[in-house]
């Protein structure tokens, strides 16, 4: 299983960005999809899931300016950045996990499989 972030750069504030998360090596139709981040000396934090079911959550902090999505049919998950903000800084790592429920789809520790990261970096 490989999961493939993409679409991380160096933009200003304000400024948009659209990750995306390719996966591999099986089909996650019934599993939730997430991004998280870590920025620099910062635990990893939760930032967007996605269940199976349609359901989406976000992070007060990204709540209005980001939007995730996912495409069962490619296996992909993608994360719309809007009005980006210096504090959005960090490497944003996509994930996924089997049959997680609502009330730990934020939980690090639920999701089984990892993408490396890529790196976004907002300049004020």
């Amino acid at each position: 299983v490989q999961l493939q972030a993409s679409g991380g750069g160096l933009v200003q504030a304000g400024d948009s960005l659209r990750l995306s998360c390719a996966t591999s090596g099986r089909t996650f139709g019934s599993y939730a999809m997430a991004w998280f981040r870590q920025a620099p000396g910062k635990e990893r934090e939760f930032v967007s899931a996605i269940r199976y079911t349609g359901s989406t959550y976000y992070a007060d902090s990204v709540k209005g300016r980001f939007t995730i999505s996912r495409d069962n049919a490619k296996n992909t998950v993608n994360l719309q950045m809007n009005s980006l903000k210096p504090e959005d800084t960090a490497v944003y790592y996509c994930a996924v996990g089997q049959r997680i429920i609502a009330s730990a789809i934020r939980t690090t520790s639920m999701y089984d499989y990892w993408g490396q990261g890529t790196l976004v970096t907002v300049s004020s």
